[in-house]
């Protein structure tokens, strides 16, 4: 599939990277901080990180998922507010990257600096039916825990 990407600053291709793939075996792209002076994110707050691009996906059928980078996360506890960002199929707006520091220190976000990771991935449109029953698994509604994990 091709995923065109539209530079919405001209920083992007010259100061700021377009997404790409950092290996061959990638699952996604980072995407990177599009602003003219850092941001800092105290602990506890949230900020909206600009990335500089948008995107349009070729139909339906695929969805573009907004994850943390991992290296973020574990080291500064900043990686997004909504946990999984959505990006739909028809949204042709800027990509916005809401990020949460759940860190005990403040986190400074430079200019051009990994952000996130954005994934490409196939999508369902369930049929919805409503039922009065649903058919017994051993589980069944079993919850938290109840898998003896």
């Amino acid at each position: 599939m091709i995923l065109k990407v539209k530079a919405l600053s001209p920083k992007i291709g010259a100061e700021i990277p377009a997404p790409f793939y950092a290996s061959a075996g990638a699952a996604a792209m980072d995407l990177h901080a599009c602003m003219d002076e850092a941001v800092t994110i105290p602990a506890g707050a949230r900020r909206v990180i600009p990335t500089g691009i948008a995107i349009a996906l070729p139909g339906p059928e695929y969805v573009a998922l907004i994850f943390a980078r991992s290296g973020l996360g574990i080291k500064h506890g900043v990686a997004p507010a909504n946990c999984v960002g959505v990006i739909d199929s028809d949204y042709r707006g800027e990509i916005l990257v809401g990020l949460q520091n759940s860190g005990e220190s403040e986190y400074t976000v430079q200019p051009a600096d990994r952000i996130a990771q954005l994934m490409i991935t196939p999508v369902i449109q369930a049929e919805v039916a409503l039922v009065d029953e649903l058919d017994q698994t051993v589980r069944g509604v079993g919850r938290f825990g109840s898998t003896g994990q």
